[in-house]
Formats: C-alpha cells, structure tokens, sequence
C-alpha cells in the first residue's frame, strides 16, 4: 500500500503541473508575453542539452542568463501579471441563466442598437457582463437596471443624453448601468491606432471575460471586443452569430 502511494505521489505531480503550465499558456494567448515564453521554452530546452552534454561555457552563461531574466520578466510584464491577479481575485462564479430563447431575444436587441447607432454615427460602448463580476466598472456609473432594449440603448448614446459619456453593462436581460468608466488598454500593438472608445473596450476584455460592443462615432463601424482581440463587423448577420457563438456556447456549457 505504501508502494502504491509513493508511486501516484509524482503522478499528481506531474498532472498539477501540466495543468498550471496549460493554464498560464491560455491566459497569455495572443498576448506579446505569449512570444516570450516560447522563446525561453527554445532556451530551456538549449539549457538542458548542454548541461547533458557537459558544455560547460554555455551552461554557465544560460545559467547567469536565467537569474537575470527573471527580474526582467516581472519589470517587462507587470501588466500581464496586474491582470492575471485581477481576474483570479475577481472569480468565475456567475453563469449564464438565461434559456436559449431569452438569450436570442437579448442578441436581436443589442445588435438593432448598434446597427441603428450605427447607421446616425453615434458612439456606443455596451459590455455584455459573463462570468467575471463587474460590479468595480457599474459602481462607476449611473444605476438603471431596466430590460434590454434596442431604443433604450440608443437614447443613451444620443449625444444629447447626460448618460452618453461611457459605457452601458448589461447582466442576463438587464441594462444595470450606464456612463461606467472602463480601464484603457496599454496594449502597444492599438494604443496609437484607437481611440479612447475602443481602448476603453480593449482594456476591459483584458481584465475580464466581458464582451463589449462597439460603435465608432467617426466612421460607423461596429466591431466585438473579446479577450483583448477586435473582431470586425461587416453585417447584421456576423454580429449576431459572433455573440451566439460567445454567449450561448458558453451558456449550453453551464448547464
């Protein structure tokens, strides 16, 4: 019995270890850290060889090379590791509760709004709250919660509208807040490109896995800001089926 024990012991080892590995490659996909840790993968793997191999200059400058490194790391991607305790101290505990019928009718209502903020180039910002709280963002707001609605989102984007500034949080079927401030993305691969609007989307999608839609006021766009990505919007149809396929595959999961 003894010998069994001693024998699973490096086997649940080596399982949380793979899971923490796998986890930290998921949480820095398509991010600039993500290039780094392949990089250092291709050193570690040189490391191991030469120390196999008895090369001694080598082992020894990977060897020096390495405790300087990891200084640098945290200084380089503080950001990263910022957001990564944000979104563990925040938690994953709300789910999705809505029946697939009640979630079609939400999509329907917040994609008519952003096609007719659209169509008079008006500038919307509508995060779309899953499992990550954002009770942080709505206590910076106005408090509404009333049902989703295509003209209530769009009379609060109207310029003349003391709610305009900012963005609108939903939860479930609720429009909870509105004028909400949302941190602004340092990424360096958009912060010269975008503006403040979509910056403000980029960063909350960093920091949690809300989707924010977004409307450009300069140009009329619509794009879906998700897990600090773009994704373009040319048509009605590819909005609805872009927030199908990101609430309601999560949705059918949860239950």
């Amino acid at each position: 019995m003894y010998q069994i024990f001693n024998v699973g012991i490096p086997i649940v080892e080596i399982t949380i270890l793979w899971i923490v590995i796998y986890r930290i490659l998921v949480f820095f996909e398509g991010t600039r850290a993500l290039q780094v840790l392949k990089g250092i993968s291709y050193l570690l793997i040189i490391f191991f060889l030469s120390k196999y191999l008895d090369f001694r200059r080598l082992n020894w400058l990977l060897t020096k090379f390495f405790n300087l490194s990891i200084i640098a790391i945290l200084i380089l991607f503080q950001q990263e590791f910022r957001q990564g305790l944000s979104r563990l101290g925040q938690g994953h505990l709300l789910s999705l509760g809505l029946e697939e019928s009640d979630l079609v009718a939400i999509i329907e209502e917040l994609t008519s709004a952003a096609f007719k903020l659209s169509n008079e180039r008006v500038g919307a910002l509508i995060a779309i709250e899953r499992n990550t709280k954002l009770k942080t963002f709505i206590d910076s707001g106005v408090t509404i919660d009333a049902r989703v609605s295509a003209e209530l989102i769009k009379s609060i984007f109207m310029p003349n509208s003391p709610l305009h500034d900012g963005g609108v949080i939903t939860r479930l079927d609720r429009i909870v807040a509105s004028s909400c401030l949302f941190p602004l993305s340092d990424n360096p691969n958009f912060s010269k490109i975008i503006g403040t609007r979509h910056r403000a989307a980029l960063g909350l999608t960093e920091q949690t896995d809300a989707i924010v839609v977004v409307v450009s006021e300069e140009t009329g766009e619509i794009s879906v800001a998700s897990n600090g990505r773009f994704i373009p919007i040319v048509n009605r149809e590819r909005l609805v089926n872009i927030l199908k396929s990101l609430l309601m595959v999560e949705a059918k999961k949860k239950k």
